[in-house]
């Protein structure tokens, strides 16, 4: 199945799963972190890394599609 979405779609869609990785990884680093549960809090930090990296994916997708529209 092919992906018709543009490169700036693909972007848009990047951040915001970005910012949904990052607030999931807040809110288990903090529920780790109240309840002492190391495992729950690491788990929390690596979901946030992962919603960083997806985030400046995003940023660079939506750039280089508004390269291309030009």
């Amino acid at each position: 199945m092919a992906d018709d979405r543009t490169t700036s779609e693909k972007g848009a869609d990047n951040k915001v799963r970005g910012k949904v990785n990052d607030l999931k990884g807040r809110v288990k680093d903090a529920a780790g972190g109240l309840t002492g549960d190391a495992g729950l809090q690491a788990e929390g930090k690596l979901d946030r890394a992962k919603g960083k990296v997806q985030d400046t994916v995003g940023d660079v997708q939506r750039k280089i599609g508004r390269k291309k529209d030009r």
